[in-house]
């Protein structure tokens, strides 16, 4: 394996030097590779971390020898600055830089741990630094197609074990064999949702932008119907992907996935335009119909939202003992990184009784039934963070690291509003469609957030800073006057 590995790399890493934006896009195709692990030495590794190294220190390299290195060249030599005055800031550069700084110092409350000092490294500095690389390539608008055919490529892939699994039993993990639920290329049902979700609407939003921008123009200039016409092949390979994912969420049973995709593509007709709105009206007024004549079903609906189900008692106490931790001395500082199984545990409860909302002699029977008390007996486990976006940040980096992130996902959300206000013309009606997309995908991170852990994983930390880099991309292409943020002649060598 370890061979395999390292012949991997070594092309990996000529790709990288001769063809740096497929390289950066083979790294977005290949995030599910954070689940095949080595050793470089004594220190633990994935594949797609090796990846993540090997491409920014060929990019580092590049940029070196052709004098555009931008915060390195800008901070450290004033007396340069003169033929370097397109040199400034990344997007989000602030946030991130004190986002580093934060996730340092709650690695030092966890005690320097191996845990912690992997979590910094693979939650935290390899994202940002492929954050880097990933603006330097895809400010190049010749670029970004690939990109986006990178995330249904991978997408794709993805998709087709989990609908395998499903047909036949097999590739599933063993802990999840006969459960009904597929996982897909990971470990558990919930990280298929997880990673699915915001690219099926990003991929939406791109498809959509493609083809209003197709339609648009063969409307308003016949000489431009050949140049400007989508391939019906590529559209229906989209398509495709997209439907395929989302067949994929349904059968992993990945409800919050299902939720946030619901509430976002209903944000995302509500803004998009009248038509779109029209679709939105009519689809909810038809739904609430159907459940209004669906006592059964309506219950249900209601248990889920009121957290009043299995899943939604389980999440109520994980929520309630991590509230007990942070109090205990952990409220400005959080449990540090990787620290929160050890910090929660004494405040664990080994189980909780699944409360019958609709038995109001519930409580008489659990005091006073010993069978109907071991009926209703659910065992928890210490889970490794307490499922809650926010709970998350707070507990892994403290109050100041839970308010900063927050602070970057309102900022995104503020982008991505400015910018679809900034959008008139014809020809910017794909990117439009692509930053509402982009809106919305954070939307589903948002939301199935609320009851998971939507950024401590690999390949989710890379997607999150994905996203945050096509806003800021965007944004300065929408606004040219804050076209200060980089380099302007990185090129695809």
């Amino acid at each position: 394996m370890i061979a395999l590995i390292i012949i991997f790399v070594v092309f990996f890493a000529l790709l990288a030097w001769r063809r740096l934006d497929l390289a950066t896009a083979l790294v977005i195709a290949a995030l599910p590779a954070y689940q095949i692990r080595f050793n470089l030495g004594f220190l633990p590794m994935t594949l797609l971390e090796a990846m993540i190294l090997v491409l920014f220190a060929a990019w580092f390299i590049k940029a070196w020898r052709a004098d555009e290195l931008p915060l390195l060249f800008y901070l450290s030599f004033p007396r340069r600055r003169e033929s370097h005055q397109n040199i400034k800031q990344y997007p989000f550069h602030l946030e991130i830089i004190l986002l580093l700084i934060v996730a340092l110092v709650s690695t030092g409350a966890a005690g320097f741990t191996n845990a912690s000092l992997g979590i910094l490294k693979a939650y935290f500095i390899e994202p940002v630094m492929f954050f880097i690389v990933f603006v330097n390539v895809f400010k190049i608008k010749e670029n970004r197609n690939k990109i986006f055919w990178a995330l249904a490529i991978s997408a794709l892939v993805v998709s087709l074990v989990a609908i395998y699994q499903w047909l036949s039993g097999n590739l599933l993990p063993a802990a999840w064999q006969g459960s009904g639920r597929v996982t897909g290329a990971f470990a558990y049902p919930n990280a298929l949702g997880l990673y699915l979700g915001p690219i099926i609407i990003t991929l939406s939003g791109w498809l959509l932008g493609l083809t209003a921008q197709n339609i648009k123009y063969q409307i308003s200039n016949d000489k431009q119907i050949l140049n400007s016409k989508l391939p019906i092949l590529k559209a229906l390979f989209v398509c495709s992907v997209i439907l395929l994912s989302v067949t994929a969420i349904y059968f992993s049973h990945s409800q919050g996935a299902l939720i946030g995709l619901i509430i976002a593509l209903v944000i995302f007709g509500v803004l998009y335009n009248w038509r779109s709105r029209l679709i939105v009206t009519a689809v909810m007024v038809a739904a609430l119909i159907t459940l209004s004549l669906s006592p059964t079903g309506l219950g249900r609906l209601q248990s889920k939202i009121m957290l009043r189900d299995l899943d939604g008692q389980i999440r109520r106490q994980q929520w309630a003992e991590t509230k007990k931790m942070l109090l205990d001395g952990r409220i400005i500082t959080g449990a540090g990184l990787a620290n929160y199984q050890m910090a929660v545990a004494p405040h664990h409860q080994e189980g909780i009784f699944v409360r019958d909302y609709n038995d109001s002699d519930f409580q008489r029977k659990v005091v006073f039934n010993a069978d109907y008390r071991r009926r209703v007996w659910q065992p928890l486990e210490t889970y490794l963070y307490p499922h809650n976006i926010f709970l998350n940040f707070w507990s892994e980096l403290g109050l100041v690291g839970m308010l900063l992130f927050l602070w970057i996902i309102v900022k995104y959300f503020l982008i991505s509003l400015k910018s679809i206000k900034s959008v008139k013309s014809i020809k910017s009606e794909r990117e439009r469609a692509l930053i509402l997309g982009l809106a919305c995908a954070m939307i589903v991170i948002v939301v199935h957030g609320l009851v998971d852990a939507p950024y401590f994983k690999n390949d989710l930390a890379v997607l999150f800073w994905v996203l945050a880099g096509m806003m800021g991309v965007y944004q300065i292409d929408i606004h040219p006057q804050i076209n200060k943020s980089f380099t302007n002649n990185t090129n695809k060598r």
